[in-house]
């Protein structure tokens, strides 16, 4: 089977900053697929890189079998999209829901918008009440909410998440991943999704890989996580901390 996202020795530096370091992996079609660690580790890096965000400099992509070059062309963001963390900055504050559906579909060349428009609000679900509406308008969750549905909108079949919900108040937080879990199954959709939360990766991921300072530490399944059958003394110590403060006696 051909790998959805298949990476061998990434490598991406920035001037004389090595922020990936020889970073491989392959992730299947379907899968959820994880990458933890602490601030700085890589994780968002290796999502850029991946989004022709990131500058490149060893190594190679390869996305359902095809090897990206220094740039991407409209058939790889056709096939991959990316939801960034911060769902107020990534929607234009002067265009409307509508206008902010509608670009992707007119760079593409797509006839049918209205269908389309109308099927991603519901598909994320918001409806048609909310098309004519400016991102300031909305709350926090609605805006990741319109973030997603112009990231599904051009059907594609690779979704790269980085910490989606971070932003989010706890309650919608847990709205927005069952969300992106309906829509993953729905559609069959492969995610990368990078995230602080060992919770939320177990909950969400199949594997995931545990990152620090630009390198691979430890692949592991969700269960492994889930149990703590973890072999490297980094990956212990995020489980620690993921627990959080706790009061002596």
């Amino acid at each position: 089977m051909t790998p959805a996202l298949a990476i061998d020795r990434l490598r991406v530096t920035f001037d004389e900053f090595v922020a990936l370091k020889d970073v491989s992996l392959t992730v299947a079609p379907g899968e959820s697929f994880g990458l933890v660690g602490e601030s700085g580790s890589g994780k968002s890096t290796l999502l850029r890189a991946v989004a022709g965000l990131a500058p490149v400099t060893g190594g190679s992509i390869e996305v359902n079998g095809k090897r990206l070059g220094e740039k991407r062309d409209k058939e790889f963001y056709r096939q991959v999209q990316m939801v960034f963390q911060d769902p107020y900055g990534s929607l234009h504050p002067r265009q409307t829901v509508d206008r902010l559906l509608l670009e992707p579909l007119a760079i593409h060349g797509f006839d049918d918008t209205e269908k389309r428009i109308a099927r991603a609000l519901d598909e994320v679900g918001l409806g048609s009440s909310f098309r004519f509406r400016y991102s300031h308008q909305l709350s926090g969750g609605q805006r990741q909410r319109v973030a997603i549905a112009r990231a599904l909108i051009l059907e594609p079949s690779i979704l790269l998440l980085d910490e989606p919900t971070s932003a989010l108040d706890a309650s919608v937080q847990a709205e927005v991943l069952n969300l992106l879990e309906q829509v993953r199954a729905a559609r069959k959709l492969t995610f990368i999704m990078v995230s602080h939360d060992l919770a939320v990766v177990t909950h969400m991921c199949d594997r995931l890989m545990v990152m620090q300072h630009g390198q691979e530490v430890e692949l592991l399944s969700s269960a492994d996580l889930a149990t703590r059958n973890v072999a490297q003394d980094y990956t212990r110590s995020l489980l620690t901390a993921s627990e959080g403060f706790r009061r002596s006696a």
